[in-house]
């Protein structure tokens, strides 16, 4: 159906979710004389690093995803974030529904290491949308959503620190290798350690004084 139209009205966490999770809310219309029985969609949400501002502090927090400063204009190019699934129950007319996006503190993840660059304000994002549409008066009339459907949002930094505190609390993670973890844990167990915490602190107390560092 071509004449379908989207629009997110908002954005908010989940503080429920097993897992950092962000919910948006969708807007969908159509044509008021067109029976909508089922909308099947796949939406796709992008992050648009162009459309916003950074200070000097996140410009060096995002030097490993775009480079220096200077080659923003050709490095700052959009970064997925999800592909989600979304299934509209009938509606005529106008309906709204949540859109449910599971997040990742992943730091190996691009998306995530962009939203821990930021201090504050919005992140500019695109959603994209395609499918199949079951409408008509009587019996499905089945077409396609066209890919050229899509509704921006500007998401507040806090929302996406909400749902990732609401998990990890004032905390991050790293994904290591089997034999590193191997060798952490040895060396965690050699030096009776309590924790990882002071693990990681131990060997970079340890690296700092080798290098000099005071």
């Amino acid at each position: 159906m071509t004449a379908l139209g989207f629009a997110c009205t908002g954005v908010r966490s989940e503080p429920y979710a097993a897992g950092p999770t962000l919910v948006f809310r969708l807007r969908i219309t159509a044509p008021a004389d067109t029976r909508v029985h089922a909308l099947a969609l796949q939406c796709q949400l992008r992050i648009e690093p162009g459309r916003r501002s950074y200070s000097g502090a996140e410009g060096e927090r995002l030097t490993d995803l775009f480079g220096e400063r200077e080659r923003w204009a050709t490095t700052l190019n959009p970064l997925q974030f999800a592909t989600v699934p979304l299934l509209v129950p009938g509606f005529t007319g106008e309906t709204e529904v949540d859109l449910v996006v599971p997040g990742s503190y992943d730091l190996e993840v691009a998306s995530a290491r962009y939203f821990r660059a930021l201090d504050g304000g919005e992140v500019p994002l695109l959603l994209l949308f395609s499918g199949t549409a079951f409408a008509g008066p009587g019996g499905f009339q089945v077409t396609p959503v066209p890919w050229d459907k899509e509704a921006s949002v500007r998401m507040p930094v806090r929302v996406w620190r909400e749902a990732i505190d609401q998990h990890f609390p004032g905390c991050g993670w790293l994904r290591l290798p089997d034999d590193l973890m191997d060798a952490l844990l040895a060396y965690r167990s050699r030096r009776a350690l309590p924790s990882w915490e002071a693990t990681v602190r131990e060997l970079l107390a340890t690296a700092a004084v080798g290098e000099g560092v005071r």
